[in-house]
């Protein structure tokens, strides 16, 4: 099912004169459209490999790594700050200096990475022909959120649960993918993709864990910034989640969807990492939104 994806495929992009990406992108010269896949915590753009490649004889497909994470820059707080809205204009200058046709556009945005691309589609309606999200925590209901992401968002833990991310990458890079899931239901992470989260969990000053931290320092914020403008999302949404997310309950999928009277697909025995433990059912899903849209 997946081909392997040549190292030409991987370079960098500068979208600010703060800011480059490092990036994948598979051309199509007759592709039916474009995939842009937004990765979440841990991860770097090597989380879509195998995703790309199945998806390549039919479309151009890009992923990049967010500021912080993987090869891409990493600014000082005082210049970037990390937050969702920051990376929906991060999002957003990427999609511009790429030259990405929007109108033939699918963007698969989980964790970290979905909040943003919603941001930027209120403000842009048509900054994609489909935006295809899971797995994240669109509102502020730390309810429905592992402990210690509760504690990133507020109140003097902050910090303590940082230093505890930092001092525990070792472990977070092994047990993260599968925390939560029946020993049945393990599944293995490629080893170049493991190699390359380690690589790119410092670089200079700054953590994938800090860039993390700083993220969630605004994620209530932007929450409610979003909720607020929840009625003028135009562009259309699928919703996807894990019936085994540990991380962030599908309650909160169910949410977002009733609200924004969309289809919910509940994968059975899938956790929080569905593009990981069933790489598949992604391909099916991308498949599936260019189908609903018009584009053949």
């Amino acid at each position: 099912m997946f081909k392997p994806v040549n190292d030409d495929a991987i370079g960098f992009l500068e979208v600010d004169e703060d800011i480059t990406l490092r990036r994948m992108v598979l051309r199509n010269a007759k592709a039916k459209g474009t995939v842009l896949f937004l990765h979440g915590f841990p991860e770097t753009l090597y989380a879509w490999k195998d995703i790309a490649s199945a998806l390549t004889d039919d479309y151009e497909v890009h992923a990049f790594d967010w500021p912080g994470y993987g090869l891409s820059s990493r600014p000082a707080t005082d210049r970037f700050s990390y937050a969702p809205r920051d990376y929906a204009r991060v999002l957003d200058r990427y999609i511009a200096k790429s030259g990405i046709d929007t109108s033939k556009l699918t963007i698969y945005a989980t964790d970290i990475g979905a909040l943003p691309a919603l941001l930027l589609a209120v403000e842009k309606p048509d900054v994609a022909r489909t935006i295809v999200v899971g797995d994240f925590a669109p509102f502020n209901r730390p309810e429905f959120m592992y402990p210690s992401l509760q504690s990133l968002k507020a109140g003097p833990a902050m910090d303590q649960v940082r230093i505890s991310l930092n001092s525990n990458r070792d472990e977070i890079l092994a047990n993260t993918f599968t925390r939560g899931l029946p020993k049945e239901a393990h599944f293995e992470i490629a080893r170049e993709f493991k190699d390359d989260m380690v690589q790119g969990w410092t670089q200079g000053a700054m953590t994938a864990a800090d860039a993390f931290s700083h993220y969630y320092a605004h994620f209530t914020r932007d929450q409610d910034y979003f909720e607020s403008r929840l009625t003028r999302l135009e562009t259309p949404v699928k919703v996807v989640w894990g019936e085994k997310d540990l991380y962030i309950n599908k309650a909160m999928g169910a949410e977002f969807a009733e609200r924004l009277c969309v289809e919910l697909t509940v994968l059975p025995g899938i956790g929080h990492f569905p593009h990981l433990q069933n790489p598949g059912l992604a391909v099916d899903e991308v498949r599936a939104a260019f189908q609903r849209g018009e584009i053949t």
